[in-house]
């Protein structure tokens, strides 16, 4: 059972760890890369790293890690982690909440009305300044929620 564990949990801090690096890479530089374009351009290369981010490489870091997290929170309820429990659970809720639930209620929801925004520049330009800056915070949150999440199963595998 310590195998496992530790197998788990080291792909929790993997996982948790590359989507904290995807996320810093967005909040880091990528946003502000595309601030340098027209805001219709910006708005343009956005929609098209949004189509592009719905595909395996991304998907299953985000989604295989929850359901990493959510094996690894269920063993703990269980009791199989001794005194890595609540380190477990912390970082577990914290990646749900903060990666899979910002995601899904926070950035998507903006992905959605900047991929709805009619084609012309004015309405682009537009969509863009209206999406960039509650995209941004959200991102940020995300970046720092999968880098405590990651520290916290580090941690527990620790503690194990």
């Amino acid at each position: 059972m310590l195998a496992l564990l530790t197998a788990l949990l080291i792909l929790a801090i993997l996982g948790t760890g590359v989507m904290a690096g995807v996320f810093y890479a967005f909040s880091g530089f990528v946003t502000q890369g595309l601030d340098r374009l027209p805001a219709a351009d910006a708005a343009r290369a956005m929609r098209g790293i949004n189509v592009t981010a719905v595909r395996a490489p991304l998907m299953l870091a985000l989604f295989g890690t929850g359901l990493v997290t959510l094996v690894v929170l269920g063993l703990a309820i269980a009791g199989a982690l001794g005194d890595a429990t609540w380190w477990a659970v912390a970082a577990g809720v914290v990646y749900l909440a903060g990666a899979i639930g910002v995601t899904a209620g926070a950035n998507v929801p903006r992905n959605n009305r900047l991929a709805a925004a009619p084609e012309d520049a004015a309405a682009l330009g537009s969509a863009w300044t209206a999406f960039r800056p509650g995209w941004q915070t959200w991102n940020h949150v995300r970046t720092i929620t999968c880098a405590a999440a990651c520290v916290g199963f580090a941690v527990a595998l620790v503690a194990i």
